[in-house]
């Protein structure tokens, strides 16, 4: 994202993700438009508004002025968010133990990404990575609870649907064309969207709608306390020094995700 951002601005770039990720996964799911069942389309739109579009928009506005690291911790908030959502909305029981996995997975969340330093420079910012991650949690509890008997790759593809093809509609109205043909790297910015678009977004999001249907919502907002892991290992691919003080924040994370699961 921060690479597409050199060229494009964050609307494009949210626009350009949207619609890239749409048009990755309609080979897939074109021919099921027609047959979705009308008690799943309010929970697709949902899902599509909630978990895809809305967060799509909000995440890069806030990569404009915040610092990676303190998006990564605010991110965290997914499963507290899911937990509430899910309580007190869907009246889903829960167990003591996934509240206290949850507690935990953050904490150590917070404390791996604190070791690596923090930029709270532009908190008002933050607004919007907490906003985005309510979005996700309503999607998730929507998923769990309203499409159950849905696949995984047709809940993405026709959530696409709901947001996708008006992002290509509006990025035809914006400047893109004008900085493809004049930027330099534009090119290179658009290949590292794209490839954010496949992998990060189209593929990413029907991995983890399996998890979702496998598992319970709680469970799987938890892997999110995985992201600043992945991001400490990259780090270290790229010459940064691992300590014992990240491997013990690793072992609290993977220990919440074990309670969560246990719950």
């Amino acid at each position: 994202m921060k690479k597409g951002l050199i060229v494009f601005n964050d609307l494009e770039v949210a626009q350009l993700r949207m619609g890239i990720a749409w048009l990755s996964l309609l080979p897939f799911v074109w021919n099921k438009i027609t047959k979705i069942n009308k008690h799943h389309i309010l929970p697709i739109i949902i899902v599509g508004l909630f978990g895809n579009g809305i967060p799509a928009f909000l995440f890069t506005k806030a990569q404009t002025h915040l610092d990676s690291s303190l998006v990564g911790i605010l991110n965290a908030l997914v499963p507290i968010f899911t937990f509430i959502i899910a309580v007190f909305l869907f009246k889903n029981k829960v167990k003591r133990s996934q509240l206290i996995g949850i507690t935990i997975g953050l904490c150590g969340a917070v404390s791996l990404i604190a070791y690596g330093g923090v930029n709270f420079e532009n908190m008002n910012y933050s607004y919007y990575v907490i906003a985005a991650t309510l979005c996700y949690a309503i999607s998730l509890n929507t998923i769990k609870n309203s499409l159950q008997n849905m696949s995984a790759m047709d809940i993405s593809g026709l959530a696409f649907f709901v947001i996708g093809p008006f992002c290509l509609l509006a990025l035809y109205f914006s400047e893109f064309s004008y900085k493809m043909q004049n930027s330099k790297g534009a090119v290179t910015a658009l290949l590292y969207i794209i490839l954010l678009s496949t992998v990060g977004t189209s593929v990413a999001l029907v991995a983890f709608n399996v998890l979702v249907k496998k598992t319970t919502a709680i469970f799987a907002s938890s892997v999110t306390y995985l992201i600043p892991i992945v991001a400490i290992f990259w780090g270290f691919m790229d010459g940064e020094i691992i300590t014992w003080n990240h491997f013990v924040s690793i072992g609290i994370i993977l220990g919440g995700i074990h309670l969560v699961n246990k719950g």
